[in-house]
């Protein structure tokens, strides 16, 4: 994905997600929910810093012949390119097997590698659909911004030209029993760190057994995420009817060229409270003008949790804008009008 406008914020906000257990006493609970807060807040100055600050990694050489890894750059062919929508391609790079780096824990979701246009020395983070599969090859869906400099480079690239990478770099860690329930929400290619979760959550080897819904919003139906990425995602729904559910959102149905959606179920509409709220499972919905009025329904004790990525307006309409060098921030929008608090909810 160029995912500018997600990634490159996310990966600076790199931190390992602690989830927090049902504590018994409310002491406990508020002790819990304090040292969640400090440590997000210590690892997302400390990720930042890595990212923002100079660094080695600035100047990173290329090596072609050791496995890939952060501290350099790995050549990779560009084996297929295929424009997928208007502005927009999905790309597959492969990377030779030897130079895969050993140990599956690195290439558990979500983890993003860097791209650098090597015309003018600059790099922004991107992240494979599926991973890495045996064979090497990862697959991008990236979308060319006007004003981004590698989007439009990498977007120009042809099938057997290079591509120099390096990662992977871990952008938000997955645990199976951390909650009972999930709601993605994302915007435009910030869908792709989704879809990587989503295809190794529902792996034969996953032993989640909560509920998770993404809702995904799109300016009008031909900007919605190509077939090759809503299929998949839409099987997953079938075969997962208890488990995974998705609801794809417009600004506006506009003028229906490009992909056809009549297959699809589209609302029109942003995302909004009441379908935040309606994506929660019964059981612990709760109508959001409710928390106007009663504080019978601590939310902030469910374990529930929100994952947000897409264009930054979306992110702080929803959300809240993030702190400073792209951390975390403090949780603002619909969510924390809501009840949601910090450990709930992160930006990606």
């Amino acid at each position: 994905m160029l995912n500018f406008p997600c990634h490159f914020q996310v990966l600076a906000r790199h931190a390992g997600l602690h989830a927090r257990r049902h504590a018994t006493t409310n002491t406990s609970k508020s002790l819990r929910r304090a040292t969640t807060t400090l440590f997000l807040a210590g690892t997302s100055a400390a990720v930042a810093a890595y990212f923002f600050l100079p660094d080695i990694s600035r100047g990173a050489p290329t090596c072609d012949n050791i496995p890939l890894n952060p501290s350099h750059f790995t050549p990779v062919k560009l084996v297929s390119s295929t424009v997928a929508s208007s502005g927009t391609k999905i790309l597959t790079v492969t990377i030779p097997p030897e130079l895969l780096p050993k140990g599956s824990d690195l290439f558990a979701p979500i983890w993003s590698v860097f791209i650098k246009d090597d015309d003018i020395q600059v790099e922004r983070p991107y992240t494979p659909l599926d991973g890495v599969d045996e064979e090497g090859n990862m697959r991008f869906w990236i979308k060319r911004y006007q004003h981004g400099e590698v989007s439009r480079w990498l977007y120009s690239k042809q099938v057997g030209e290079t591509i120099e990478i390096r990662g992977p770099l871990k952008t938000w860690s997955w645990k199976d029993d951390a909650w009972d329930e999930i709601i993605l929400i994302s915007g435009g290619t910030g869908i792709t760190p989704f879809y990587q979760l989503l295809r190794t959550v529902f792996s034969e080897n996953s032993s989640f057994q909560g509920r998770i819904t993404l809702l995904h919003s799109s300016r009008i139906p031909s900007e919605l995420p190509p077939r090759d990425v809503l299929d998949p995602l839409l099987k997953l729904a079938q075969h997962n009817p208890g488990k995974f559910r998705l609801k794809l959102f417009v600004d506006s149905f506009g003028e229906s060229n490009g992909q056809s959606s009549t297959d699809l179920e589209i609302h029109q509409g942003r995302i909004g409270k009441d379908s935040i709220c309606g994506a929660l499972h019964s059981a612990s919905r709760v109508p959001w003008w409710r928390s106007l009025f009663s504080r019978d329904s601590d939310v902030s004790d469910r374990k529930i949790l929100f994952l947000v990525c897409g264009p930054q307006q979306m992110v702080e309409a929803i959300a809240g804008p993030y702190g400073r060098n792209y951390s975390q921030g403090p949780i603002g929008g619909m969510l924390r009008s809501l009840g949601y608090k910090s450990h709930q909810v992160w930006k990606l």
